[in-house]
């Protein structure tokens, strides 16, 4: 139920995000969805890593979850306090990185539909991170299409499967 909850709160941040990367929304206007989705993200990390029993899977998921509410976190302050965003797209590059064997492991590992939609979810969250660096450091004229990416991450990634979780479509 908490995967579903992450993954719905994930495509709102993505999708408000993508609209902001393509000027349907101001920079402002990204500030309380960032801030928000980043809250719950933490939190339902904090409540899988509390209490008595925690297995090394809930630590994994918490802090897989933590890479996503971090970055939301960080993209309000910036919008905030008007930072460039480089030390973001330095964190992102890290993300894109770290989310690369996590894919791997989930293609070897995978016994389900699920098993390989997430596989495939940590590849596209991959490359998404990889256009957010290249945008914030490198400087590449990308933003239309890591909106577009964000935007489609939004949907594969956050809504429909968050909105199948939560009304126990799939387990």
């Amino acid at each position: 139920m908490l995967t579903g909850l992450v993954l719905l709160y994930v495509g709102i941040v993505l999708f408000q995000n993508g609209l902001w990367l393509h000027s349907r929304i101001t920079s402002k206007e990204v500030v309380i969805p960032n801030i928000f989705s980043g809250a719950v993200l933490a939190t339902v990390s904090l409540l899988l890593v509390v209490g008595n029993g925690v297995t090394i899977d809930a630590v994994r998921s918490s802090a897989v979850i933590l890479l996503f509410g971090i970055t939301f976190l960080w993209v309000a302050l910036n919008q905030r306090s008007e930072h460039d965003g480089r030390g973001l797209g330095w964190y992102c590059l890290s993300v894109a990185i770290l989310l690369l064997p996590i894919a791997a492991e989930g293609f070897g590992a995978a016994t389900s539909t699920w098993g390989y939609w997430f596989a495939i979810c940590c590849l596209l969250w991959a490359i998404l991170y990889a256009m957010f660096f290249l945008l914030l450091v490198r400087g590449a004229p990308i933003a239309g299409p890591t909106g577009w990416m964000a935007l489609f991450n939004s949907l594969v990634t956050g809504f429909l499967p968050g909105y199948l979780l939560l009304n126990g479509h799939v387990s």
